[in-house]
């Protein structure tokens, strides 16, 4: 008995041993578990904020400056759409010439009016609804229908337009309109940014203006006098241009409008798509004439100058001690005039005239004709005097009817 009862209290403990030890054990176990449940949670919650912080750092960088650009000028280019009014000449290859023009009330050529319907772009310069444009765009116009990338359509009205310069003004309704801010064209960086909005072959209507976007190629291009439009100081990009982006704004990455997309270079005469090289009006040369436009409803070009040239001679130039026959000397000087303002004096050779080299009067006829003048304005001579170099400044006068 003194034997069992030992034996009986062992095993009593063992059994103890045995319930607490499992306890203990599953205890820790479910310990076990419900930490690494936490940390699996919390992995899984980081993860989910990583892949949030992934999507909107990748959307963020699909905003830069371009798209902020193109945000800030989209809401104020428009579309012009407008209706021309063409003569059509119909001849009949069936009538005796001697019958046209004996009896041409019978046999004559049939004239007629036709409407024709165009597309360009354009873009809204003020609160109160003025618009810049083309002059060829708007040119001959019988109705001209404005539209915004709102849906919104509007009649204009032409306020003043100058074939010269290839610029109009338009107006319509309503005081609250989105505008576009204007830029500084005489402080433009070869290869920055260009974007051109606009409305190539009529795709924008009521909808958003197409986006193109090239550099700045170079500047100051001057080409010959075309159709009567003098075209200088252009803006050359490769940004995309075709047909029906016209008067539509060209901008830097800052959103601000540094020229008017105007026409571009198709390679051949056979080809009419862009090839890499458009050209825009600068903006600077837009604003300085924005007033006379929206006051005179044009700009006065009925300049004079008050000066008569020849060319040099041999004989004349020796004449006149020059050491050569390059440039045109003064022949005559209106009284009064603009010229003899200027402190020109006859037998003067003029060498250069607004930087430009004269050898002929061709050469001076040409400066003049080719350049985007208008009364005011200055003309920079370069003349030879007496053995010396002497620059003059003339201020262009208005012609007395």
């Amino acid at each position: 008995m003194k034997i069992l009862k030992p034996i009986i209290l062992i095993v009593i403990g063992l059994i103890i041993g045995l319930i607490l030890y499992n306890k203990l054990g599953v205890h820790e176990e479910q310990q076990g578990n419900i930490q690494d449940s936490s940390i699996v949670t919390s992995a899984h919650a980081q993860d989910a904020g990583n892949s949030g912080d992934t999507d909107q750092t990748l959307s963020a960088s699909r905003h830069n400056a371009i798209t902020r650009a193109v945000e800030k000028v989209s809401p104020a280019v428009v579309s012009v759409n407008v209706t021309k009014v063409r003569l059509r000449v119909q001849r009949n290859p069936y009538v005796d010439p001697f019958f046209r023009e004996f009896f041409p009330e019978f046999f004559g050529d049939r004239r007629y009016q036709q409407y024709v319907q165009s597309v360009g772009s354009g873009f809204i310069i003020s609160k109160d609804g003025y618009i810049l444009t083309n002059h060829h765009v708007v040119e001959d116009a019988a109705e001209i229908i404005v539209a915004k990338p709102s849906g919104d359509e509007y009649p204009a009205e032409i306020i003043g337009s100058d074939p010269i310069s290839d610029v109009a003004l338009l107006k319509i309704k309503d005081d609250n309109h989105h505008y576009t801010v204007l830029g500084n064209s005489d402080d433009l960086i070869i290869g920055e940014w260009a974007i051109a909005l606009g409305n190539p072959f009529g795709l924008f209507v009521t909808s958003q203006p197409t986006v193109t976007v090239g550099v700045i190629s170079a500047t100051d291009r001057d080409f010959s006098r075309q159709q009567g439009r003098v075209y200088e100081d252009m803006i050359q990009t490769d940004a995309s241009i075709n047909h029906g982006n016209s008067g539509g704004p060209l901008c830097n990455a800052n959103g601000e409008v540094i020229g008017m997309n105007t026409f571009i270079y198709t390679g051949d005469t056979g080809s009419s798509g862009f090839v890499g090289i458009g050209f825009a009006i600068p903006i600077n040369r837009i604003t300085n004439i924005i007033d006379d436009l929206k006051n005179k409803r044009q700009v006065d070009r009925d300049i004079w100058i008050g000066l008569y040239v020849a060319n040099l001679s041999r004989f004349l130039a020796r004449q006149l001690q020059y050491p050569s026959t390059q440039g045109v000397y003064v022949a005559r000087i209106a009284k009064n005039s603009p010229a003899e303002d200027a402190g020109i004096k006859l037998g003067d050779i003029i060498t250069q005239i607004n930087n430009r080299e004269i050898k002929n009067d061709r050469d001076a006829e040409e400066v003049i004709s080719s350049t985007d003048l208008k009364v005011g304005d200055e003309l920079k001579l370069r003349i030879w005097r007496s053995g010396k170099e002497l620059n003059k400044t003339l201020i262009l006068g208005k012609r007395n009817r």
